[in-house]
């Protein structure tokens, strides 16, 4: 069996193991577990046991940072799934998805303003230097 294949079916991972995988740090783990994002469990020494519902959790918050969103919305949608179950949280999602693509939209029209502003100074400056270097 390959190392791949093992790792699929892993049961539990240890936080060193997350982040390894993720190439995060321990301490962002940590953080999300203090903002209520993962609930790993504990063993009897203390060390945190995370299963593999946390390790999709993690994927999802790394995807949702990775997209823009805040950890309170990403938050929002995980629990959604708790609470309401899939479809609710597909919905959530939408609308977050909805958002962030007029954000995204505003965004591009202002660069593309501040890029034709450039162009035009540009422009400018380039007939300038043509008049004092004839």
């Amino acid at each position: 069996m390959n190392r791949k294949t093992s790792e699929k079916r892993k049961n539990t991972y240890t936080i060193s193991e997350l982040a390894k995988e993720f190439d995060i740090s321990t301490r962002t783990i940590r953080y999300y577990e203090e903002v209520g994002l993962l609930s790993p469990m504990r063993t009897a020494g203390n060390q945190r046991v995370f299963t593999r519902k946390d390790r999709a959790k993690l994927k999802l918050i790394l995807r949702g940072k990775r997209l823009g969103f805040s950890l309170d919305e990403i938050k929002e949608m995980i629990e959604m799934y708790d609470v309401a179950g899939e479809p609710e949280q597909i919905k959530l999602a939408l609308k977050y998805g909805n958002k962030k693509l007029q954000e995204i939209d505003e965004k591009i029209k202002e660069l593309e303003l501040l890029k034709e502003e450039i162009l035009n100074i540009k422009e400018m400056l380039i007939k300038r230097l043509e008049e004092l270097e004839k």
